[in-house]
């Protein structure tokens, strides 16, 4: 069991009723313990303004969402480097546990899979040293599979371990249920991550049917996702944060009044997790 004071807002969830603003109301006023924000609704709000919110409505912040996506343009540009330089700067503004990396996928016209994930290592690195100084842990969030080609070339847990080992201090990994919940290796490498590496966790449920890979995402406890094992091995390894809830959802939870899924969260938590 999960009370709310455990549970994280990631405004994905309500992104289409709600601004930063409301989100950070919303989660005062359901008693949620904190907020994740993506980055489009920082810059909309201001990350100063929004750090302020933050802090007046006593919440804490589990991660912003995101970085990373260094092969879009095929190679490491300085327009890339740039701009994960700026997330880590909001990240550091608004005091966030983390900055979530999704780190991209093949560029358009490639085939090159290990070239991707070299690239990837490489923005990394650059990234990495620029949130050290920040004092900005970074959060690497492996993605299911099937994102490989267009959003994460990065696609277990254990990947994004040994990515970890090689660049050290300040680099972990965002664990989320939707994922990882299918990988046979999850429990030893969520051991072998240990709470120093486990630096986020994203709960949500595997529909079946899946109408949509991307944007039909359930509620806890409406899909497959044995989430309180997976809660369990990690606690196992000391993980004490939030656990984050991100749901895509554009046939129904998008569809909902706002206050009505963080009821309805508050309510999962306790239920399914």
């Amino acid at each position: 069991m999960l009370t709310a004071d455990r549970l994280s807002l990631n405004t994905a969830t309500v992104k289409e009723q709600w601004n930063l603003a409301q989100c950070i109301e919303g989660c005062a006023r359901h008693g949620l313990g904190g907020i994740s924000p993506w980055r489009d609704k920082l810059q909309e709000m201001g990350a100063e303004a929004a750090a302020r919110a933050i802090r007046d409505a006593g919440i804490g912040v589990s991660g912003l969402c995101r970085g990373g996506w260094y092969t879009a343009e095929g190679r490491l540009t300085q327009a890339v480097i740039d701009d994960n330089r700026r997330a880590v700067d909001e990240a550091a503004t608004i005091g966030a546990d983390c900055l979530v990396m999704v780190v991209g996928g093949l560029a358009a016209g490639s085939r090159d899979l290990p070239g991707a994930r070299a690239l990837v290592e490489e923005g990394l690195a650059s990234t990495l040293e620029h949130a050290r100084a920040c004092g900005v842990k970074v959060a690497i969030e492996p993605l299911h599979p099937m994102y490989a080609g267009d959003r994460a070339c990065v696609s277990t847990l254990g990947q994004a371990l040994d990515i970890c080992d090689r660049l050290g201090a300040g680099i972990g990994a965002a664990v989320d249920v939707y994922h990882v919940w299918w990988d046979p290796a999850i429990e030893a490498q969520l051991a072998r991550a240990g709470r120093e590496r486990i630096m986020a966790f994203h709960i949500c449920d595997w529909l079946v049917p899946t109408k949509d890979l991307l944007n039909d995402r359930g509620m806890m406890g409406d899909g497959v996702i044995d989430i309180p094992r997976l809660r369990a091995v990690a606690e196992a390894q000391g993980y004490d944060g939030l656990y984050e809830v991100e749901i895509f959802s554009d046939q129904d939870w998008w569809t909902r009044d706002p206050d009505e899924v963080l009821a309805t969260i508050v309510k999962r938590g306790r239920s399914a997790c």
